[in-house]
């Protein structure tokens, strides 16, 4: 079975999530020895603009996101890891979801690496607290139950106006992962029965301080509720660097 990842990387005018793409790719084969195709291309990604704010960056950017609807049908491959350009791949962690026998498999549950932020607020979404399915990280095999998620993730995409409305979503702007949660609903007969990757996400929030010290190691600097300064080493783990612009200077010292 041939098997790669894909990356969705679109510029704004902030961030080179391009560079980050090319960055993981890297990483991608160090550890996983699979291709990676980095999928930039206007003409996939034009119709998928919005404004997003980013605390790291204090303002509002320009944010192409709507384009992961296409994974199925751009991937040249039999299974596909689709990864988030912010996701940093320092471990081989990744190889368990290469071998499973499943035909989808995305996170539950994300959760703050350093201990200190509680993600009930963005592990569930809309005013009826829907317990959401993260699209940072998934991997499919091509198969007819694989499909029906993009189709339907494209469907939601599409008409998502009305989506948003019936799922009582407060967003303000479209998110794979709710077009996610909501295409894996229908798919499954509209339940919660979703077949899980076997652990949670890693991830780390913007206002901490995130720094390379060595190939797969990251240091993170914060602060405790109380406000005093404590740091913490990540060494071989991967995780969801939602800070774009620190990790956007970790691979532009990389580069």
């Amino acid at each position: 079975m041939t098997t790669g990842a894909l990356i969705f990387a679109v510029n704004n005018e902030h961030t080179d999530y391009v560079a980050m793409a090319h960055w993981s790719a890297k990483n991608i084969k160090r550890h996983l020895g699979i291709p990676t195709a980095i999928i930039t291309d206007k003409e996939i990604n034009v119709a998928g603009t919005n404004s997003r704010w980013f605390s790291d960056y204090n303002t509002n950017v320009t944010w192409h996101n709507e384009s992961r609807v296409d994974a199925y049908a751009v991937t040249p491959w039999e299974r596909t890891l689709v990864l988030d350009a912010d996701y940093v791949v320092a471990s081989n962690q990744l190889q368990l979801l290469l071998t499973a026998d499943e035909d989808f498999l995305s996170h539950r549950i994300a959760y703050d690496v350093i201990g200190i932020n509680d993600f009930d607020g963005i592990n569930y979404f809309g005013l009826n607290k829907m317990p959401m399915w993260w699209a940072t990280v998934m991997m499919f095999r091509k198969s007819t139950q694989a499909e029906l998620i993009f189709k339907c993730m494209r469907m939601i995409r599409d008409n998502w106006a009305h989506y948003k409305k019936l799922y009582n979503n407060n967003s303000p702007s479209y998110r794979n992962d709710h077009a996610l949660t909501i295409a894996l609903g229908i798919v499954n007969g509209h339940t919660l029965n979703h077949k899980a990757i076997p652990w949670n996400l890693a991830s780390l929030t913007p206002e901490h301080q995130l720094t390379q010290t060595d190939q797969d190691n990251y240091r993170i600097d914060f602060l405790t509720p109380n406000q005093k300064p404590r740091w913490v080493e990540l060494c071989n783990q991967d995780f969801h660097a939602m800070g774009k612009q620190q990790l956007g200077a970790i691979v532009a010292n990389n580069s």
